[in-house]
């Protein structure tokens, strides 16, 4: 007893306390993700040997959930796209893909393909922003 309290005296008294904190940043989609491309657009279907990843993710945080617009290097080329699914669990009710979905889109908003092969959540008719487009070449919703 007497040695502990010795060497518990030794430590001292501002020693860091090191404690970690899950933050909302190791969430969803953030830069160097890799993703995939579920449209039947050209570029997003043709193999390639690296897969396509995130490069920027347009929001204040930096974290990209559904809904959410992103900047891909997929085979040499930068490209924005949009988030319709992810591996981290979101909030109730809300569903958890296998893997991280992408649509691949134009500058204006457009889709570049003409259908999408992944189900898409149905809480993107809800969401704010123009989606219209992507939620009419929907095959499946979840």
């Amino acid at each position: 007893m007497a040695f502990s309290l010795r060497m518990l005296s030794k430590i001292p008294a501002a020693a860091p306390c090191r404690s970690f904190s899950v933050s909302a940043a190791v969430a969803a989609i953030q830069k160097l993700t890799r993703v995939r491309v579920v449209d039947n657009s050209t570029l997003g279907n043709t193999p390639y040997h690296r897969p396509a990843k995130v490069i920027h993710v347009y929001t204040k945080n930096g974290v990209g959930k559904v809904g959410d617009m992103v900047l891909l290097a997929i085979k040499g080329q930068k490209k924005k796209a949009l988030i319709v699914g992810h591996k981290m669990p979101g909030e109730r009710m809300t569903p958890r893909f296998d893997s991280n979905n992408v649509v691949l889109v134009e500058e204006n908003g457009n889709p570049t393909g003409t259908r999408i092969k992944a189900p898409i959540p149905t809480h993107l008719r809800k969401m704010d922003g123009d989606y219209s487009k992507i939620l009419a070449i929907a095959q499946r919703f979840v």
